[in-house]
């Protein structure tokens, strides 16, 4: 029984554990995301580096070829005088070049190989990455939208069909003033054949009508 009951405490745990990230899933995927984001940010800063450094090697044995075949002018100048001294010395300094040349030529094709699978790595990453946060952006509506259907409870946000409901019955309310407003002016029978005798031509216009402004004209031009 003892053996039983450590087996549901197991099963309980996992399954309060499945409940637990379920509910938290999305907050989780954000911290996942800042944290690959800034991993492959780092990544790029190390890549750059590297690529900078390899610049340098670059420029430093471009240095060295140009200092070799200056000192390899002069020592053929030198023999050409009759110094042999001193093209001898010329030549241990084009030697010792030429093996510091040979060194960073080799490190450098190295160098280049790895530098050429990092920026592969860092590329395929950056893919990952941009799909990544295309899905977590993706998710975060698909979640806003799960949220906003589930059945609210008794503190929870209003649903959809409630505000939909509210808003059904203000448009009654406003509905109905309007109805009422229209009787009460159908009850006033005195206005209502006011304004039909108006229309028809019987009485004077209470309303200033254009007509009415240029008769008023003509007859104060007339008097002039």
């Amino acid at each position: 029984m003892f053996k039983l009951f450590r087996i549901l405490a197991r099963g309980a745990a996992a399954r309060a554990d499945e409940e637990f990230l379920d509910r938290h899933a999305l907050l989780i995927l954000d911290q996942q995301v800042r944290e690959t984001r800034a991993a492959l940010e780092r990544s790029r800063r190390a890549l750059a580096a590297a690529v900078a450094a390899d610049q340098a090697e670059g420029r430093k044995l471009a240095e060295i070829e140009a200092r070799a075949t200056d000192l390899e002018t002069r020592a053929v100048a030198a023999l050409a005088g009759g110094r042999e001294d001193l093209a001898r010395d010329a030549a241990q300094a084009i030697a010792e070049l030429e093996s510091e040349r040979d060194a960073i030529r080799s490190a450098r094709s190295r160098y280049e190989a790895e530098v050429a699978r990092i920026r592969s790595i860092v590329a395929d990453a950056t893919r990952r990455q941009a799909e990544l946060e295309r899905g977590r952006r993706t998710a975060a509506a698909a979640e806003a939208v799960r949220r906003m259907r589930m059945d609210p409870g008794p503190n929870e946000r209003a649903t959809l069909c409630e505000a939909e409901a509210t808003l059904k019955r203000l448009r009654e309310l406003q509905q109905e003033a309007a109805d009422t407003e229209a009787a009460l002016a159908e009850a006033e029978p005195d206005a209502d054949i006011a304004q039909r005798l108006e229309r028809e031509g019987f009485g004077p216009r209470n309303a200033t009508s254009a007509e009415t402004v240029l008769d008023r004209l003509r007859r104060r031009a007339e008097a002039a």
